[in-house]
């Protein structure tokens, strides 16, 4: 007898066994499962009003640095304006002008001239 019938021939002759099934129920979520889903739920809410807060405040931060380098721009403009303002008031015709209209007169005699 070859090697394979008598394999075959033990597994005949072996009686068989019965074969208990495990009915195994099927449980829903545990409780521990549970808070650990409201735990993570939790969390991620949290993560996300963290998120909105941060976006919230560095928008009302960019606004109000907006609105200062819009009045430094402003502010340099009267700066510039005054400049001009300050280079016409400064001519010597206008100074010399003021001058005899305040009873100065130009006596020759009397101008040094100061070098460095």
């Amino acid at each position: 007898m070859s090697t394979v019938a008598k394999h075959i021939q033990d597994r005949q002759a072996e009686p068989k066994k019965k074969v208990q099934s495990v009915v195994r129920h099927k449980t829903g979520i545990t409780f521990g499962e549970k808070i650990l889903l409201v735990v993570f739920a939790l969390l991620v809410a949290g993560a996300g009003i963290k998120v909105i807060a941060n976006q919230s405040a560095i928008y009302s931060v960019n606004r109000d640095i907006q609105l200062v380098e819009g009045s430094i721009e402003d502010q340099k403009k009267v700066n510039g304006d005054l400049k001009v303002q300050v280079s016409e008031l400064s001519t010597y015709e206008r100074i010399w002008k003021k001058a005899a209209e305040l009873g100065l007169k130009l006596n020759q005699n009397n101008v040094k001239v100061v070098q460095d």
